[in-house]
């Protein structure tokens, strides 16, 4: 080859790793602009559920005031502030023993409680859980009814099996029932509808205890059922029996509510009820809580869209365990279409609920160098394989934004209803006292659901918020009491402190 050729040649070689570089750099270019993208989005995210102490505030004072609002009239709020004519909570001193029934599900239980007469006194607990027939789901009322009842029979027979009290020795009973109820006294309630796949239709606008009541009589049992309750109310009872300075309860799970307790002079829609403690029980419903202070964005906003009850349920939706996990998921399907970081876009991201708040947790909670749990996740559930550790990283930043948002509006809710009857320093939502006048006193929440004991991180941003909000010196006075099986336990103590007098009533350790 002459010179001009290795000339010729030399220039072309040059020219091709120009166009190889000019390839890689491009290459790399357009990885930054996605990266950039991708980190766009998340301050997006990040910016759309920003919960400043300031914004918190803002929720908490809306919180009090629809509280104060649906006390005043039905319809008057948001929130529903349901009656439950529970004016009498356990006090410790209970004794006997008591039965409680939860139907809430495609299971329901049975319990029975030994209750040894001194606080926190729970001597014996037994339960069985029984399997509900399918068909029973959508026959009649007698016909569910009447299974539950012989359910319950043979429990008391085999958990009474020797006892020196006859089937027909009265017990007393209560029950839980996780529908929709519109109660009419401590131990009465009228069905509203269904949920939970339960389509019993002559039952709806029916006297719930009442049915159950004739189903215990038909199969020749002598129990009164004295207390008809929800969970979140079993918690309070629960919490209060342990603790007697408990005066709310909250529920952070698959689903949220709250309940407290309130003076009778200021439940202004009830006038004329008297109650000899002074105060009832108000069930808040607080998942349908709303206001313009809550920190809303565009993936919030399409959930709600399509969720089977638009506009509704909007705390819920924030802050509960069904919806977390697939707010993170419609986020991850926002970055992966914008850009390849997690490859093409998987099917499984598409999928609503796919990704449960368990799973968030985990990811969230993964201390791993490598993140390995993150990667398993991201495999298994959303096929989603082989992503880098960087976009590893970025999930669990995803992660971390939805909880903590959930965890501190959580927090600004328990804060409003303290709010309200004058637990958090400020004397009150009526009162014009500055902190420095109000004597705090000792207040204990008793607090129940997977999100809030097995979620460590949401667990500590709740309790953060809580300090934030009320500054050190109010919040150290504030104390949250797990609980466990509120709509059990809680159920057969508000028998208990409900129960009749009668002698004929099972009082028996």
């Amino acid at each position: 080859m002459g010179k001009v050729g290795v000339a010729v040649a030399a220039a072309g070689a040059a020219a091709a790793a120009c166009v190889v570089a000019a390839a890689v750099v491009g290459r790399r270019v357009r990885r930054r602009r996605k990266w950039g993208r991708v980190l766009g989005l998340l301050r997006e995210v990040d910016e759309g559920c920003e919960t400043s102490v300031g914004r918190l505030k803002q929720v908490v004072d809306a919180m009090a005031v629809e509280m104060h609002a649906g006390l005043a009239s039905e319809g008057g709020s948001k929130l529903r502030m349901l009656l439950t004519f529970v004016d009498n909570l356990p006090s410790g001193s209970e004794e006997g023993t008591y039965y409680a029934l939860h139907l809430g599900g495609t299971y329901f239980r049975m319990l029975r409680v030994k209750l040894g007469g001194q606080r926190s006194s729970i001597l014996v607990l037994d339960v069985k859980r029984q399997l509900i027939p399918q068909h029973l789901m959508t026959s009649t009322t007698e016909d569910l009814f009447d299974f539950v009842a012989s359910s319950l029979k043979e429990f008391i027979e085999r958990e009474e099996n020797g006892s020196a009290f006859p089937l027909d020795r009265r017990r007393e009973l209560g029950f839980t029932f996780s529908y929709p109820v519109r109660q009419t006294s401590v131990s009465s309630g009228i069905l509203i509808k269904w949920t939970k796949g339960f389509a019993v239709e002559d039952m709806v606008g029916k006297e719930v205890v009442e049915c159950l009541q004739q189903a215990l009589t038909r199969k020749g049992l002598s129990v009164r059922v004295s207390a008809l309750v929800n969970d979140t109310v079993g918690t309070l009872a629960l919490g209060h029996y342990h603790d007697a300075d408990t005066v709310a309860a909250v529920i952070i799970g698959t689903g949220t509510n709250a309940c407290y307790v309130e003076r009778m002079d200021a439940i202004i829609k009830c006038q004329g009820i008297l109650t000899s403690s002074g105060g009832m029980v108000v069930n808040m419903e607080w998942g349908n809580f709303w206001s313009s202070h809550l920190p809303r964005t565009s993936y919030d906003i399409d959930l709600d869209a399509d969720s089977p009850n638009p506009n509704e349920q909007g705390f819920e939706k924030m802050i509960s365990g069904m919806y977390l996990g697939d707010i993170v998921r419609r986020v991850l399907l926002r970055m992966s279409q914008e850009s390849d970081i997690l490859g093409p876009v998987s099917p499984r991201l598409l999928t609503p609920f796919i990704l449960r708040t368990p799973l968030v947790a985990t990811m969230h909670e993964d201390d791993s160098p490598d993140l390995a749990e993150v990667a398993k996740i991201l495999r298994d559930i959303l096929e989603i394989p082989d992503v880098p550790l960087k976009v590893r990283k970025l999930v669990v930043n995803v992660c971390d934004v939805v909880t903590r948002r959930a965890a501190r509006l959580a927090a600004a809710g328990i804060v409003g209803i303290l709010k309200k009857i004058g637990r958090d320093g400020s004397g009150g939502i009526m009162s014009g006292r500055s902190r420095g006048d109000v004597k705090m006193r000792r207040t204990a929440v008793a607090i129940e659901g997977g999100l809030y004991t097995n979620y460590s991180m949401f667990r500590e941003y709740l309790n953060e918020a809580m300090v934030e909000i009320l500054g050190e010196d109010v919040a150290k006075h504030v104390i949250f009491n797990v609980m466990e099986d509120g709509s059990g336990i809680g159920a057969s103590l508000l028998a208990a402190s409900h129960a009749s007098n009668d002698p004929d009533a099972v009082q028996m350790l």
